[in-house]
């Protein structure tokens, strides 16, 4: 069976008895992303950047990743700005980062490609 894009791979929920990502198996999924958006931090958390035109559209993306969230049940911090989402996301269950994170971002990653980005 081929393997699916990450964005496609379905949520599973993350037990007490799961252990975080680290190493090859966090770096395997990491390379997945929009490595221009998302970085790691310390092996335990995920941190992306959003840029948009203007306030409306960073908001309207801001919603879009809110209904996500509440569908899969994995509930990132969301910072808000002018032209510009912060997305930190870990599971703290395991005070760490699971697939269901990198799962996540990807999805995060494809709804951000309907919006126009400033011109650099």
């Amino acid at each position: 069976m081929p393997e699916t894009e990450l964005a496609d791979r379905d949520c599973e929920a993350c037990t007490s008895e799961d252990e975080p990502l680290t190493g090859s198996a966090l770096t395997d999924l990491y390379e997945e992303l929009d490595t221009d958006v998302w970085e790691v931090v310390d092996e335990h958390h995920l941190e992306g950047t959003y840029a948009f035109e203007d306030f409306r559209d960073a908001l309207e993306f801001t919603y879009e990743v809110g209904e996500l969230a509440e569908e899969e049940w994995h509930h990132p911090d969301i910072h808000l700005s002018w032209g510009e989402v912060v997305i930190e996301m870990w599971t703290h269950k395991i005070d760490g980062l699971h697939e269901t994170d990198f799962i996540m971002a990807a999805r995060m990653d494809r709804m951000h490609e309907e919006y126009d980005t400033p011109e650099e």
